[in-house]
């Protein structure tokens, strides 16, 4: 059920670029760790025992495939085009992370690792390779920003319980870039005897495109269903988007049926004018960043500026490589939803499907009162519900009753 590879749509070329964007910026001696990953991971994809061991987990463990579910109060609301949800949050661990980190973890397994890492900003990614350590038996370090650990206490805790180790990380802003510095920093002190499972399609090649490969199946489940429910391929696909892997995942298989639109949705916090944002592709400059080649938030001096957003899970700087090449050919769309608009979603969702969105799945869900006036009554638009909101509602509430 991963997509291997698409007959029109090729990316990255050998060096790790989509385009201009991507590539691995890193020190010298660096390079021969990254070059060997690529290759251990060029191995196992095609390793059709090695495919049967992470399916067989992602089905028994984890639980896929998750349900296309059809949104009939939602569709009703708008009386335009036909609503689905793609239900990532029903995922063990609550989230689409759980997909990456399991071959990821099973990749450094392979490879001999006793030890894995990662960076962590909503939680998500933390608390799901905290889970695949413990299967797996291995020791595990989660790299989480000091501000993100107060606003995501409750996935703090569930890393902990799981046995991990929460490194706090008190530099620049305390949020997920920081995160992913210290994470990227230990692990080049440290790649003899470490694993980095990175979270999103960002970082030095080859992360962006394995990230992509293991996030795959989501997009794949998509095109499987809808085909099977309603005879014909979806008229749009919206995820949100901040380093952009359920974006990757659930867009990679469409990327050759030019048909069908692809929406990211990014945070656009208190505005995309506002100092106040985390739009990277939509306010963006072309900058090296993280070890990639990227769309960043630069102040006026071209240094990166501080992100913003309500959501944890989307306060990054930048965005994946992949995502910054489709912008910019144009074959996917990327909007901006601000906190306010976000927060309503999340209640919207709540209310009228019975379904608490993690507050960055509520920025997909944003963009309904924006695309279904536009919508006919036989369109199909599919949203990614990445990830469930039960670390958010606290919070939530209290914003709202405000």
């Amino acid at each position: 059920m991963f997509v291997k590879s698409l007959k029109k749509y090729n990316m990255p070329d050998e060096k790790g670029f989509f385009g201009e964007f991507g590539g691995a910026y890193v020190r010298e001696e660096f390079k021969p760790v990254l070059k060997n990953l690529d290759k251990a991971f060029e191995e196992i994809k095609n390793d059709d025992n090695f495919l049967h061991e992470l399916y067989d987990l992602l089905v028994e463990y984890s639980g896929r495939p998750t349900p296309l579910y059809f949104a009939k109060r939602l569709t009703e609301k708008y009386g335009k085009g036909k609503i689905y949800l793609k239900r990532e949050d029903l995922n063990h661990t609550g989230a689409h992370k759980i997909n990456n980190v399991l071959g990821q973890a099973l990749l450094a397994k392979k490879m001999g690792a006793k030890r894995v890492i990662a960076e962590t900003g909503a939680g998500q990614h933390g608390v799901a390779t905290a889970t695949a350590a413990a299967l797996l038996k291995m020791e595990c370090e989660i790299f989480m920003g000091a501000e993100d650990i107060k606003r995501q206490y409750s996935n703090v805790q569930r890393m902990k319980l799981l046995g991990a180790k929460v490194t706090s990380v008190e530099t620049g802003t305390k949020t997920l870039a920081d995160a992913c510095e210290a994470a990227s920093n230990y692990w080049q002190e440290h790649a003899n005897d470490v694993f980095y499972i990175l979270g999103s399609a960002v970082g030095p090649h080859p992360y962006p495109k394995m990230v992509r490969f293991f996030q795959s199946i989501i997009g794949a489940e998509i095109k499987e269903q809808i085909l099977r429910i309603e005879g014909k391929l979806p008229n749009y696909v919206l995820a949100c988007i901040g380093g952009g892997s359920n974006a990757i995942g659930c867009f990679y298989s469409f990327m050759d049926d030019i048909d069908v639109k692809l929406i990211g949705l990014e945070a656009a916090g208190e505005g995309l004018n506002s100092p106040k944002t985390a739009a990277s592709l939509n306010t963006g400059k072309i900058k090296v960043f993280n070890g990639f080649r990227q769309y960043v938030l630069t102040d006026e001096n071209g240094n990166v500026k501080e992100s913003y957003s309500i959501s944890a899970g989307l306060d990054y700087p930048g965005c994946g490589p992949e995502h910054c090449y489709l912008y910019k050919t144009g074959r996917a769309k990327y909007e901006g939803i601000t906190d306010k608009e976000a927060i309503k979603a999340f209640k919207l969702l709540s209310e009228y499907e019975g379904i608490i969105p993690a507050i960055e799945s509520a920025h997909a869900v944003a963009y309904l009162e924006k695309l279904m006036p536009m919508t006919n009554k036989d369109d199909i638009i599919v949203v990614n519900i990445s990830g469930r909101g039960d670390k958010d509602t606290d919070r939530l509430l209290n914003l709202m009753e405000q």
